[in-house]
């Protein structure tokens, strides 16, 4: 039994490593956005380096947050998906306390912390993708054969979407309402019953679009900025001036004259104009690698059966495309104009620390997928009477005594060892007799 324990113990005290590519987009991204708010902001404030200052102290707090996300297991994390959801609820209503909500530009989206103003809808994505992670572990063979699994995530999203139309955020409401259809997709929802939700959704928002005389006074001014270049479609002509004249290589850093009074929100919503105008095309391409890696860790950890870890890659993956897809549109004229920052790089407290929680759980996603097939080519050379990896040297282990050791390893599943209670981790699965591996959009 001592033995049995030591070998146990051995094959736990093996650790992983963070993913090296997903590492370097995102600390390349994160030192772009610091250059290109510093160039784009340089000369709208008296004091020139007053959005790099504010952009650095929330990236530093953001670092620290990332850290900790790094550190903290994530079926911990698992545990209060409940906790998350009501949270998320929370914070989209305590906009409209008087007092605690504030308001700018007719916008009620911002909590008044003294020092700074926070924007909770940021928070609320990260904690919505957690939580329906863990909804779908829990209820993936349900999504896929009925159509109350299915409709409750997208009715609490439905809910999330009315409490943002009324203060008014109707960027985020799409891209949240998007998030959950894609996840659900990913997580083997049943494609035919899913389409008539997509169908419904898409035609309510269009029509949302269509009645607020502003945001069709966007659409318009989007399909041709040149018919009111110094009206409605001056943002939209000058981003697309300065997109035109980067090319492929750009101007030169530091050399961008649209910056320079001519491109509103230079630094925020369209600080991607200035960054193609600077660095050219070839300066942009950073995202394909950072929500290419983050798909393929997803998929890793499906195929590891670790589903929880899995749907969460998928979900950021999701948030960070989508939104940097968005970003990216308006600034070629391919999109309406809708205020969405671009991840990592726009400046933006709330922005930037969300984002940087968001890509702290993607590292955490990377360590423990990695730990788990280490471990995992520990048992298998230890069933084959093979020395096991790291493990001391002319120390064998047996078959039965690495068994043992596997409850660290287990999938993320929703199983009692991923801390859950038994009642609520067997509930997704009590009525079905076989279980539904999710179909990552796959048709049949």
């Amino acid at each position: 039994m001592n033995d049995l324990s030591r070998q146990a113990t051995r094959l736990e005290a093996i650790g992983g490593h963070f993913d090296k590519w997903l590492l370097g987009a995102i600390i390349a991204l994160t030192g772009l956005g610091v250059v290109m708010v510093a160039s784009s902001s340089i000369a709208l404030m008296s004091s020139p380096f007053y959005y790099l200052n504010r952009h650095l102290i929330f990236l530093a707090i953001g670092i620290v947050l990332a850290g900790i996300a790094m550190r903290t297991e994530l079926k911990s994390i698992e545990q209060y998906n409940q906790v998350l959801l009501l949270g998320c609820f929370a914070l989209l209503v305590v906009v409209f306390v008087p007092g605690l909500g504030s308001s700018v530009n007719g916008a009620r989206r911002w909590i008044n912390l003294g020092i700074s103003k926070f924007q909770t809808v940021e928070a609320v994505k990260v904690l919505y993708i957690v939580w329906l992670s863990s909804y779908l572990v829990r209820f993936r063979d349900e999504v896929n054969a009925t159509w109350p699994a299915m409709l409750k995530p997208l009715g609490v999203a439905g809910a999330l979407v009315v409490l943002l139309l009324l203060q008014p955020d109707f960027g985020s409401s799409t891209l949240l309402l998007a998030i959950t259809a894609g996840m659900l997709v990913l997580g083997g929802v049943n494609m035919p019953r899913m389409s008539m939700p997509v169908i419904i959704g898409m035609v309510g928002m269009s029509a949302l679009a269509i009645i607020e005389p502003y945001r069709m006074r966007r659409i318009t001014s989007f399909l041709d900025p040149w018919a009111d270049q110094q009206g409605d479609g001056y943002q939209l002509s000058n981003a697309l001036m300065a997109v035109g004249r980067g090319e492929w290589t750009g101007v030169g850093l530091g050399n961008s004259v649209q910056k320079l009074y001519y491109l509103p929100e230079a630094h925020t919503d369209f600080i991607f104009s200035v960054t193609a105008e600077e660095l050219g095309f070839l300066g942009t391409c950073l995202y394909a690698l950072l929500v290419g890696r983050t798909f393929w860790l997803g998929m890793r950890c499906v195929e590891m059966k670790r589903h929880f870890s899995g749907y969460i890659a998928f979900g950021i993956g999701l948030w960070i495309s989508m939104q940097s897809f968005v970003s990216i549109g308006v600034n070629l004229g391919i999109l309406p104009t809708k205020g969405l920052t671009l991840p990592l790089i726009s400046s933006g407290g709330s922005s930037v620390l969300m984002t940087c929680v968001a890509m702290g759980l993607l590292l955490r996603v990377s360590y423990e997928l990695d730990r788990a097939e280490r471990r995992q080519a520990v048992r298998m050379g230890a069933a084959e009477g093979d020395e096991p990896m790291d493990a001391e040297p002319g120390r064998g282990a047996s078959a039965s005594s690495v068994a043992a050791a596997m409850q660290d390893t287990k999938a993320h599943d929703g199983s009692p060892r991923d801390g859950l209670p038994r009642d609520s981790a067997s509930r997704g699965t009590s009525r079905m007799q076989q279980r539904i591996e999710p179909t990552l959009g796959r048709m049949g």
